[in-house]
This record gives C-alpha cells, sequence and structure tokens, in this order.
C-alpha cells in the first residue's frame, strides 16, 4: 500500500490527490451536495450522516483529549521512558501508545523521533502497533461504533502491540534484529515523579495561565483536528457507499465469519488501508453487514501492520530484519486473534 496522511511528511509539497482534505473538499462534498437530488446516491448520503450524528460525540471528546495531552505531557518523558530495554518498557511504551493520539501514518514522525532519541526498536514497534488503534481518539470513536465490542477490539490490539514488543525484545537481547546506535542524553538521576511534582508546585492557575494553556489546548486539538478528521470524513463515505451498493450477499459470502473470510478480509485491508482514522466506519460495515467481529479486527489491525510506508520507515530507519520480523510476528496474531473473536 502507498497510502499515506497529507501531514505525515512535512516540508513536502504534496499532489492534491493524495492528500485527505482535498478528497473531501473536492470530490466528497460535490458527491453528498448531489446526494441530495440524485436518488441513488441519497441512501449513502443518509448513511454518511448517520455516522456523523453517531461519533460526533467521541470525535469532540478526543480532540480535547489530544489537545490536553499535547500541553500537559512533555516529549522529554517518553524519550526517558523507552530508551531502557526491559519488559517494563515495552509494557509503558505501549500505554504511551494509547496517549498519543495520532493515525497508523500520523504516529510514525512521533516514533522515528524517538528512536533517534534512544528508545529500543523493541519499544519503538510497541509503540507503533498500539498508538493507531488504541488511542484515545480513536478509542472513543471505537465505542460509539461498536459499543463493548469495540473495547475487545481495542484490548486485541493493544495485546499484539505488547506481545510484539516483548518478542522483539528477546530478538534484541539475541541479536537477531538490528540494535539501536543512538544514544539517549539524560540524567541518570532524572525522575519523571519528581519532575511532575517540581511542575505541580511551580503551576499558578491565573487567568493569564488559563488562557496560555487553553490555546495549547486547542492548537493541539486542532491539529489532531486536521490530522484525522478528514480521514474519518472518508471512512464514513466510503461506508456508505459499501453499504449502498455492495449487495448483503456478497459481504456474506465473501467476508463471512470463516478462515477464507478472514483471509479475504486481510487481502482487502493490505489493498484499500488509508488511515486509522478512515478505517473503522469501514471496518464497523464491514461488522454490520456479516457479525464477523474478527474479521473487523483483521481489517483495522491488519492494514496497519501491512503498511508499505510503515515497514518502510522501519526498514530503512530501525533496520531490514526489524521490519521482516514486525511483519512475521504480527500477522499470525492478527489471524489467530480474528478466528477468536469470530467465535466470540
Amino acid at each position: 500500500m502507498t497510502a499515506s496522511c497529507d501531514h505525515c511528511a512535512p516540508g513536502t509539497r504534496a499532489r492534491w490527490y493524495t492528500q485527505p482534505k482535498q478528497w473531501v473538499l473536492r470530490v466528497m462534498v460535490p458527491l453528498l451536495a448531489a446526494g441530495w437530488v440524485w436518488a441513488p446516491l441519497r441512501p449513502a448520503v443518509l448513511v454518511f450522516w448517520g455516522y456523523v450524528a453517531m461519533t460526533w460525540w467521541a470525535i469532540g471528546l478526543g480532540l480535547l483529549l489530544g489537545g490536553m495531552v499535547e500541553r500537559f505531557v512533555p516529549q522529554s518523558y517518553i524519550a526517558k521512558s523507552l530508551s531502557t530495554p526491559r519488559p517494563a518498557t515495552i509494557a509503558l511504551s505501549t500505554g504511551l501508545g494509547v496517549l498519543f493520539s495520532s493515525c497508523s501514518h500520523g504516529c510514525l514522525a512521533m516514533s522515528m523521533a524517538l528512536y533517534k532519541k534512544g528508545a529500543s526498536p523493541a519499544a519503538v514497534v510497541s509503540f507503533l502497533l498500539a498508538s493507531p488503534w488504541a488511542n484515545l481518539s480513536l478509542t472513543l470513536v471505537m465505542l460509539s461504533l461498536f459499543g463493548i465490542k469495540g473495547l475487545v477490539i481495542i484490548l486485541a490490539a493493544l495485546a499484539v502491540a505488547l506481545v510484539t514488543g516483548l518478542m522483539f525484545l528477546q530478538l534484541e537481547r539475541r541479536g537477531a534484529i538490528e540494535p539501536n546506535p543512538n544514544t539517549v542524553s539524560v540524567e541518570a538521576n532524572f525522575s519523571i515523579l519528581q519532575d511532575i511534582a517540581q511542575r505541580a508546585s511551580r503551576y499558578r492557575l491565573t487567568a493569564t495561565q488559563l488562557r496560555q494553556d487553553l490555546r495549547v489546548v486547542a492548537r493541539g486539538a486542532w491539529t489532531l483536528a486536521d490530522m484525522i478528521v478528514w480521514w474519518l470524513a472518508i471512512g464514513f463515505f466510503l461506508a456508505g457507499l459499501l453499504g449502498t451498493f455492495i449487495p448483503h450477499e456478497v459481504f456474506a459470502r465473501y467476508f463471512g465469519p470463516t478462515w477464507l473470510g478472514l483471509v479475504a478480509t486481510m487481502v482487502m485491508a493490505t489493498i484499500i488501508e488509508t488511515c486509522s482514522e478512515g478505517s473503522a466506519p469501514l471496518a464497523f460495515e464491514l461488522f454490520k453487514q456479516t457479525g464477523a467481529l474478527g474479521n473487523s479486527f483483521a481489517f483495522l489491525m491488519g492494514g496497519v501492520v501491512t503498511n508499505v510506508t510503515e515497514l518502510g520507515l522501519v526498514w530503512t530507519n530501525v533496520g531490514k530484519r526489524a521490519a521482516l520480523w514486525m511483519l512475521v510476528l504480527t500477522l499470525p496474531q492478527v489471524f489467530l486473534l480474528g478466528l477468536l473473536l469470530n467465535h466470540w
């Protein structure tokens, strides 16, 4: 897959058709308008606005939480926490993936920055796998779409991130993947808890400070919105098109809760995956049509782990063996979890 977000390569000037915002403005908005006067397209338009009505609160709350993380969680904490190759670091990197609301492409810059600051390859991989599907904003969107089953998908994604990170840790110790040549310039006696306490003691809630905090939170939420809202809109519209123009029998026959349906779903995810936010409504439409929760999980997670952009960056920055092991270790987990969830 070669799809990418327009925010993933800062400083580059992409053609309009590589930018989700331009697709929304130039293609989707005219089609939505046409749907009110052209009857065959109207059902897809109604499905689109139905998704908006279901998820607007989750999207808004996720943006707000993402802006608060931007304001109150220093990046220095992450560099300090991910530099030691041990199991606790893997658990922490998976948890940090939850905090940093970013799509499957948007988290790449953060993960590579962490790697260059000295984060272990195992920590980078677990962060990469956790951030797209278990982050704050997407968790809320998934819950608004799937209900409690959305939480099951999120927990399954976290399990894949954690297990893969622990496996990578063993590979590092055996020299089976490339070591990180970067050094971390962090004081040995630096304590995150002490730093939090010092920041809290210095913090004074004044009108000036409140305005500054609100500006930073708003800026972070706006930046996050520019990263994910366009992809969500595209995903909602594609889900409407799929639900309207593809007969239910096609879904049931080719993408049902069988191992062949699971394989077909993962192949489809590899072909059409765009960005985690855009894939969420497509996965929900797949679930509505087939009732196969495992296939929805495989569609979401399979698209992330087979992402050419992600694998390519790991290949060129972390190492060739790291990229190959990432693919080899994650796909079987996704397939097995998909089978289990289909029978849940």
